[in-house]
């Protein structure tokens, strides 16, 4: 078993401001560290608790390219919203290591700059299951990315990857992920709200609903246990 990220301590003396997101939620003021023992660590939380939010800047400061299109024009723009990484401290165990940050909604970004590299040497597709990821739909897209990017060694970070993903691509996903983490090459940091890759095998659960950050159980998180009672019901 190889864990490339040891730990994530949160430097709350960095912290530019208390007053503007993301440095005003209390998970990131109440929580000092995240540690990382085992080979796919998920982050659970309601919608706005900023398990995506600490997700990114721990991409942000491991080095990791975001992949997306430039920003338009907005109303009211927050000077604070791009600085959580700058107060993040690393522990790796043996250096830094290559990786990628997946998200569903700059997915299509990344596959489009594929193309675009494959229209001048197509073996760039090789990487990626060998055949252009935008001629997919959006989910045949994204699990040929998972079954050909994870064998390689690296730190991966993927932000509620079960979007677009019927629940049999879900265990497919949950199956890359027990696999290659026993292998001992890759890491995964899943945030996500899916009740199957909650259930992966050995995975250690954050969750997010707690101030402080806590380890919690799968049958402890909110997601299975409304799960759970919405098929009873049913039945």
């Amino acid at each position: 078993m190889t864990i490339h990220l040891r730990r994530v301590a949160l430097q709350h003396a960095k912290f530019p401001t208390r007053d503007r997101y993301p440095f005003n939620l209390p998970v990131l003021t109440e929580t000092d560290a995240v540690s990382f023992s085992t080979p796919v660590t998920l982050f659970v939380g309601e919608n706005g608790t900023g398990k995506s939010t600490l997700l990114e800047a721990i991409a942000r400061a491991c080095g990791i390219h975001i992949w997306s299109q430039a920003a338009g024009a907005r109303c009211r723009v927050n000077p604070y919203e791009a600085l959580l990484d700058r107060c993040l401290g690393l522990d790796w165990s043996d250096g830094e290591v290559p990786g990628s940050y997946f998200g569903s909604e700059t997915f299509r970004d990344f596959a489009d700059s594929l193309e675009g590299w494959a229209v001048a040497d197509r073996r760039h597709l090789d990487y990626f299951g060998g055949k252009s990821l935008v001629t997919q739909s959006h989910g045949q897209s994204m699990m040929s990315y998972f079954r050909a990017r994870y064998k390689i060694r690296g730190l991966y970070l993927l932000d509620e990857p079960e979007t677009a993903l019927s629940p049999r691509s879900q265990l497919e996903l949950l199956d890359i992920l027990e696999k290659e983490g026993r292998a001992g090459q890759a890491q995964f940091i899943v945030a996500t709200h899916s009740p199957l890759l909650l259930a992966c095998a050995g995975a250690r659960i954050y969750s997010f609903d707690h101030v402080p950050v806590r380890h919690v159980g799968y049958k402890e998180t909110e997601h299975y246990r409304v799960y759970k009672r919405f098929l009873a019901e049913r039945e």
